[in-house]
């Protein structure tokens, strides 16, 4: 089936403009993003140094979990606590002053 469309009616429409189109674009005003609990959001907090290099290395390397989502925080975690696990033992491996020998003491008294 076709639907006729008389010449008066093709020659009236000629000059008429057509119909702006719909908008589909939200009809609320542009506003700031709404907040997203899960973007990431450094936490600020200060990072006292200690003087040990590889110690202060390691705490600011914890800056790097503030631009990340709450799952990539555990590997930063566990190579901070790895690296602060290093430093301890590198400790106990350092040779210290001698200690005296167990005769010494005994001939001192």
């Amino acid at each position: 089936m076709s639907e006729s469309v008389s010449e008066a009616e093709i020659a009236g429409s000629a000059g008429r403009p057509e119909p702006p189109a719909e908008s589909h674009a939200p009809s609320e005003p542009a506003s700031e993003p709404a907040y997203d609990p899960a973007a990431p959001a450094p936490l600020n907090l200060p990072r006292t140094p200690t003087g040990d290099a590889g110690v202060d290395a390691r705490l600011a390397r914890l800056a790097d979990a503030d631009h990340l989502a709450t799952d990539g925080h555990v590997e930063v975690y566990e190579d901070v606590h790895r690296g602060l696990r290093d430093a301890l033992t590198a400790l106990d491996g350092r040779p210290g002053p001698p200690v005296p020998s167990p005769s010494y003491e005994q001939s001192r008294s």
